[in-house]
């Protein structure tokens, strides 16, 4: 269980901060939520605690991690499927693993494909909120600016 000001990750969602333990009645049945703010687009989501393991909250990476899921924006790209549904059902499953490396594995090899053979609205969308859950948590862990995190990300992803 979670407390007060523990930074954690909402997969899909991204990292925020817990700022409230509430009990509130949704659909006739009171239950205990999360209540989670995200440092970017100042959002509020209201996670169940009873499903919080289900969905994959979890604490924000060390420093140490993410070290490692920065250095994997600066790698090559891997084998992705060629065709266009299967890439991106593998790309969401990475991305809804929660998991800040295989985020970064998403960006990285979407951002490559962008330059090389340019990108569909979907997946457009999809390296958009794969940039928005890395950013959400390297601003958690490096206490950074939303500015500073975005040059950092795209300082990285294009050298």
């Amino acid at each position: 269980m979670f407390k007060l000001g523990d930074r954690v990750v909402y997969p899909m969602h991204g990292a925020g901060i817990i700022e409230a333990i509430e009990e509130k009645e949704v659909l006739g049945e009171k239950q205990k939520y999360y209540i989670l703010k995200l440092p970017l687009g100042d959002m509020r989501v209201m996670i169940p605690l009873r499903n919080a393991n289900t969905i994959g909250l979890r604490e924000v990476v060390s420093e140490d991690c993410l070290q490692e899921a920065l250095a994997i924006l600066q790698e090559n790209e891997t084998e992705m499927p060629s065709n266009w549904n299967q890439r991106y059902r593998a790309n969401l499953e990475k991305i809804r693993s929660g998991d800040i490396k295989t985020v970064a594995e998403v960006m990285r090899n979407l951002v490559k494909r962008d330059q090389e053979k340019g990108l569909s609205t979907g997946e457009r969308k999809m390296l958009d909120t794969a940039r928005q859950i890395f950013v959400s948590e390297l601003i958690l862990v490096r206490d950074m600016e939303e500015e500073s995190a975005m040059r950092l990300i795209d300082g990285l992803l294009s050298g």
